[in-house]
């Protein structure tokens, strides 16, 4: 299986190929697809089967939970439980951009996207393509990297063919990754310590802590 190559403009995104592709997602596709970070696989978190498939694409183990794409705060209401001050006043900082946030997941979210951790995280992505995607789709898709599990992480539509060969049927190629550090990702769900950076990634430790200072 050779994946098809679909070309997007990442600057102007063209309605009909993001209705295609949002079109694609909602029918179950697993899709390689460009953020504001790497490649990723982007598939409807609430489809099972394409949850699934996302591990198998990437040979990823079961127990670790997958990331959501959204577009609003509002979306991420729907999708957690009551959210704590500082995941508002986050997303007034960083967000659309690469700052993953983990909160305690709403029951309508599957099990399997969480891999039963009871967690979630989101995202606001400051890049046009998936942001549209979303919109279209009506739906948060997954976010997880578009590579094979310990492998390193695409920047490229063709890396990710190389990579995903035989696996992926279909790749939204939006150029070249804006971007080659992962998203910052910081844990809001223990109600001790209130927040911790799990990875530091584009924004840096230093630069929460001193926001979180000011606040």
């Amino acid at each position: 299986m050779r994946a098809e190559i679909l070309k997007i403009n990442p600057d102007s995104p063209e309605t009909s190929l993001i209705r295609y592709a949002a079109d694609q997602i909602r029918a179950g596709e697993v899709m390689g697809m460009p953020t504001d970070t790497f490649y990723g696989l982007a598939a409807d978190p609430f489809n099972l089967r394409a949850v699934d498939r996302v591990y198998d694409i990437k040979s990823r183990s079961r127990h670790k939970p997958l990331s959501l794409l959204i577009e609003s705060v509002d979306q991420a209401e729907e999708l957690a439980q009551p959210l704590p001050e500082e995941f508002y006043a986050l997303t007034r900082r960083y967000w659309p951009g690469p700052l993953t946030l983990i909160v305690k997941a709403s029951s309508k979210l599957p099990l399997k996207v969480t891999a039963n951790t009871g967690n979630v995280a989101l995202r606001v992505p400051s890049a046009k393509i998936p942001l549209e995607v979303v919109k279209a789709a009506a739906i948060p898709i997954t976010a997880t990297s578009a590579n094979l599990s310990g492998e390193s992480e695409c920047t490229t539509a063709q890396a990710v063919r190389e990579q995903l060969e035989g696996r992926i049927s279909i790749i939204v190629d939006g150029g070249t990754s804006p971007r080659e550090v992962a998203s910052t990702i910081i844990d809001l769900t223990d109600e001790e310590k209130r927040w911790y950076v799990l990875r530091q990634g584009a924004i840096s430790s230093q630069e929460i802590s001193e926001f979180f200072a000011q606040g």
